[in-house]
């Protein structure tokens, strides 16, 4: 059934004029606002909230999460700032091509992203990256310095001090493709196991953390093919860490401002990642909460603080 139009004369004055005039009032400026954009084929999610005018803030998820995992930042930063979180192909609402249909590396994710800034006229924009959105984020940067204003690093590591033990068998499969074992072993992390394991640990309230998030990463994983995409992913992650000595390069060149909020019982980035970043970013804000690598689930006003903080001082 058709939703009948209001009339004009029901509709307040206020919006009445705004829509004469093209322009969104200020509350539908600031709401959230969920869409896809078209790029070479693939569908790519866009979560959206905050005034287009105001200093935009670019959210790169990590693994295996999608926009989602910034929901309640969002929220608490969208009265100031434009916030835009993505959806990786393969990842959340986006496009999820099989094996053998994209490269589904993460210079490919990057050129989706890279062209979705410009499809949605991101000119100048912060960063905040975290697991995976570090190597996305850092592509980003090197390719267009003159575009970042700013980066909020959240346990995304650009530094071989952040590798934990546990990326051993990972790294044992970027030794030899072939390796069964490590196959295996890296196919472990899939597991509804370790998905408990990967939210739980370093949280000291178990209270606080919303079950949805974990719930919903692994549903997503659980999906037909994704597991041989992300054993792909996780194979094409070496790239990542033979480009640390060339992102590192850039922060030492430009010398972007830099804060990093990190969860130093990350079982995966250790915090001596985060600490790292003072090496070529002297004068980068680093904070060690007392959090494991989903840090915002449980810390989510603490970060939301710092990172009104340190947007307030970009602007």
């Amino acid at each position: 059934m058709k939703t009948p139009e209001l009339p004009a004369s029901s509709v307040p004055v206020s919006r009445r004029q705004a829509l004469a005039s093209g322009s969104q009032p200020t509350s539908d400026a600031k709401a959230f606002r969920y869409r896809t954009v078209d790029i070479d084929g693939l569908s790519i999610f866009v979560r959206e909230a905050g005034d287009p005018a105001a200093p935009t803030l670019l959210l790169l998820h990590g693994f295996p999460s999608s926009s989602f995992m910034y929901r309640e930042l969002m929220d608490a930063l969208k009265d100031e700032f434009h916030v835009v979180a993505p959806d990786y192909p393969g990842f959340g609402h986006s496009s999820a091509p099989l094996r053998g249909e994209w490269p589904n590396t993460f210079e490919a994710i990057t050129d989706v992203v890279d062209t979705l800034t410009t499809r949605l006229g991101l000119k100048r924009y912060a960063l905040y990256v975290q697991d995976y959105g570090a190597p996305v984020g850092f592509r980003l940067a090197a390719r267009h310095p003159e575009r970042i204003t700013g980066i909020v690093t959240q346990n995304g590591n650009a530094y071989e001090q952040g590798l934990t033990p546990l990326w051993a068998p990972i790294r044992a499969l970027w030794a030899n493709r072939d390796d069964a074992a490590a196959e295996a072993a890296v196919r472990g992390i899939f597991t509804r196991e370790f998905r408990k394991m990967e939210h739980a640990t370093g949280i000291r309230d178990s209270s606080r953390v919303n079950p949805d998030a974990a719930l919903l990463d692994q549903l997503l994983l659980e999906r037909p093919g994704v597991a041989d995409v992300q054993l792909d992913l996780f194979y094409d992650y070496r790239t990542n860490v033979a480009s640390y000595p060339a992102w590192q390069a850039y922060l030492r060149q430009h010398q972007p401002p830099l804060l990093a909020v990190w969860g130093q019982n990350d079982p995966g980035f250790a915090p001596e990642g985060a600490l790292a970043f003072k090496q070529d970013v002297p004068g980068a804000e680093v904070h060690l909460l007392d959090s494991g690598h989903f840090a915002l689930e449980d810390h989510g006003d603490v970060i939301a603080d710092h990172v009104r903080g340190f947007l307030r001082r970009l602007s």
